[in-house]
């Protein structure tokens, strides 16, 4: 059910069992951010969106993330043979991932993280070099205590669905 194109986009048709799957993984999902927002509400009445800076913050801080895993020479083989314009698809779909599962109003159309990651054989030593950089561009912004800990168990809730 998927047509490829020879520019880099990927035209996705949805199955029957796909549309089915999606609303699974979807819902599967929305469960998260209830337990992101548990640990915001402890902190104050804002969600995490906002105390972390909204969208443009968010976005500050992909734009900062990205360069570093692609020039890391564990994780740039993710990003080999990708065209520009698919890396900035997904620059955008990991801002509106993070945005939507912070408390944003951005929706999320993606595909869940089991599926966006399987096949690319990510393994611990992969992460824990993912997770350096994390901490790295969150120094780099000087994200307060408070909200680096609630991004880092968010991201930290992922890894069973992302490691291998």
């Amino acid at each position: 059910c998927e047509v490829g194109f020879e520019n880099d986009f990927d035209l996705h048709l949805p199955c029957p069992s796909d549309v089915k799957n999606r609303a699974r993984d979807s819902n599967r999902m929305h469960r998260r951010l209830p337990r992101l927002q548990m640990m915001e509400s402890e902190m104050s009445n804002k969600s995490l969106y906002e105390r972390l800076g909204g969208y443009d913050a968010i976005r500050a801080v992909v734009n900062n993330l990205l360069p570093r895993l692609q020039a890391d020479a564990v994780l740039g083989r993710f990003w080999q043979n990708r065209g520009v314009d698919g890396i900035e698809r997904e620059k955008q779909l990991l801002v509106d991932f993070l945005c939507a599962q912070a408390g944003g109003p951005m929706y999320y159309t993606g595909r869940d993280m089991v599926l966006s990651h399987r096949g690319m054989k990510v393994s611990e030593r992969d992460w824990t070099a993912f997770i350096g950089h994390l901490n790295a561009t969150l120094d780099a912004f000087n994200v307060p205590q408070a909200e680096r800990a609630d991004v880092v168990a968010f991201i930290q809730s992922t890894r069973a669905e992302i490691v291998e």
